[in-house]
Formats: C-alpha cells, sequence, structure tokens
C-alpha cells in the first residue's frame, strides 16, 4: 500500500532519478534525517524541499545559489536574513517574493519597482507608511491599492484621482473631509456609495438625485430632514422604503428633543 504522503512520485528538480548515494546530504539518510518521497532537497516537489528546510534549517544558506528556483525560494525562508540581499536580482519571482516577506523593511526599497506585481504588492503590504508615497504612481492597480490601505491620511488625495475605480473605493475608505466631498462626485457609482456611508449627514443632500439607487439607499439609510423626506418619495421602491421606515422614527426624536429643549 502507497503512504498517503507517496502520492506524487519521486522525481528529481531536473527530471532525472533521485540518486541518495550521489547526494551531498547522503548521511542524513542514514540518520533518518531525510527520506526520498517525503524529505527531500533533490525532489521537484516544493512540499517535500520545504520539509527538508524544515527540519534542517542550518542547510538554508547553502541552497541560496541552487539551480532550482523552487530550492531557492524554499531556502530563502529560512536562510539567515543577512544572506538574502544577495537574491535580490534573482531571475525568478518566486524568490523574489521571498525576499520581500523576510528582508527588514529599509532594505525592501530596492524591490519598489521589481518587474513583477506580486512581489510589489509584498513590499506595498510591508514597507514602512511613511515610505509608501514612492509607489502612488505603480503602474499595476492591485499594488496601489494596497497602497492607499496604508498611506498615511494626510497623503491620500494624491490618490483620490486614481484611474482605476478599485483603488478610488480603497481611498474613499479611509480619506477624511474636504477630500472625501469631492469624491462623492466620482463617476464610479461604487466610490459613490462608500462615500454616501461617511459622508456627513448634512451633506447627504448631494445624493438625492444621483443616478445609481444603491447609492440613494445609502444615503437614505442615514439622511434626516428634508433630504430624508425627499429619498422616501424616490423613484426606486427599496429607496422609498428604506427612507419611510426611518421617517416616522426621526420625527419622534425630533418632537421629544423639541418639547425638552
Amino acid at each position: 500500500m502507497t503512504a498517503e504522503w507517496m502520492d506524487i512520485p519521486a522525481q528529481r528538480w531536473d527530471g532525472a532519478d533521485i540518486d541518495c548515494d550521489a547526494c551531498a546530504h547522503a548521511a542524513l539518510r542514514a540518520e533518518a534525517g531525510c527520506e526520498p518521497g517525503r524529505t527531500c532537497a533533490q525532489d521537484a516537489y516544493a512540499r517535500r524541499i520545504e520539509r527538508f528546510f524544515h527540519a534542517h534549517r542550518d542547510l538554508a544558506d547553502a541552497h541560496l545559489a541552487h539551480p532550482y528556483f523552487e530550492v531557492r525560494a524554499i531556502a530563502a525562508r529560512y536562510a539567515d536574513v543577512f544572506q538574502l540581499p544577495g537574491l535580490m536580482d534573482d531571475p525568478d519571482e518566486t524568490v523574489r517574493m521571498q525576499l520581500a516577506l523576510r528582508l527588514p523593511q529599509r532594505q525592501l526599497l530596492a524591490l519598489r519597482t521589481d518587474p513583477h506585481r506580486e512581489v510589489r504588492i509584498r513590499v506595498a503590504q510591508r514597507l514602512p507608511a511613511d515610505l509608501l508615497a514612492s509607489m502612488v504612481a505603480d503602474d499595476d492597480y492591485g499594488v496601489r491599492a494596497f497602497v492607499a490601505r496604508r498611506l498615511p491620511e494626510a497623503l491620500l488625495p494624491l490618490m483620490s484621482t486614481d484611474a482605476d475605480p478599485m483603488v478610488r473605493c480603497e481611498v474613499a475608505q479611509r480619506v477624511q473631509m474636504p477630500a472625501l466631498w469631492r469624491l462623492a462626485r466620482d463617476p464610479e457609482p461604487q466610490v459613490r456609495r462608500i462615500v454616501a456611508q461617511r459622508l456627513p449627514v448634512p451633506l447627504l443632500s448631494a445624493f438625492v438625485d444621483d443616478a445609481d439607487l444603491l447609492v440613494r439607499w445609502e444615503a437614505a439609510g442615514r439622511a434626516v430632514g428634508d433630504v430624508l423626506a425627499q429619498l422616501s418619495r424616490d423613484a426606486d421602491e427599496e429607496v422609498r422604503g428604506r427612507a419611510s421606515q426611518r421617517l416616522p422614527t426621526l420625527r419622534i426624536l425630533s418632537f421629544t428633543e423639541n418639547e425638552h429643549g
């Protein structure tokens, strides 16, 4: 019966058969330190390579120049962090992604312009917030979206006119007035919906005639006074219903406040 961990046949990373006798770590097998098909630095299967370095972290540094990218990438998870800068120009993005996860934050600056978006996304996730401004114009919208999530609030208006709606949605979630008010006229309905959730109540009149019913629905959940009354007569049944449900409650509260004022 084949062991569960042997569901994928053992094969060397370059397609040849695994030769334990010729392996530089042959002595480990005699000590049950590795096992073909389960824990092996020669294997093509990343999980088996991972098991090897997890068990033998002290060997990771010696494999950072291995010809197989999976070996280099997994060794980079366990290697001495001071050995990692030498891999910044590694030809495989899988290796450079590991660097982006482990390098000291100040050294991440060198990876801000990496050619692969996944590397830059990881940089945007870890770079000190005060250094993120240098990535607001990244070519990839996914990178810029991560930047918008962490950029200091004072700098967020720099991204309020980003070309991508997803990025502007991230900005709308965090930006403060008056930049938030400028997004009330954004061409993307999803951006305006977020603004309608956060805009000061006295300014919600801007959404009474919004072309998107979900924007008006959001406004109906927060508006008061004349704006709420107008939304209770909205052309859409859902918007009218939401506004109408709130009208009696607000009238009672207003009456009570006036009575005890």
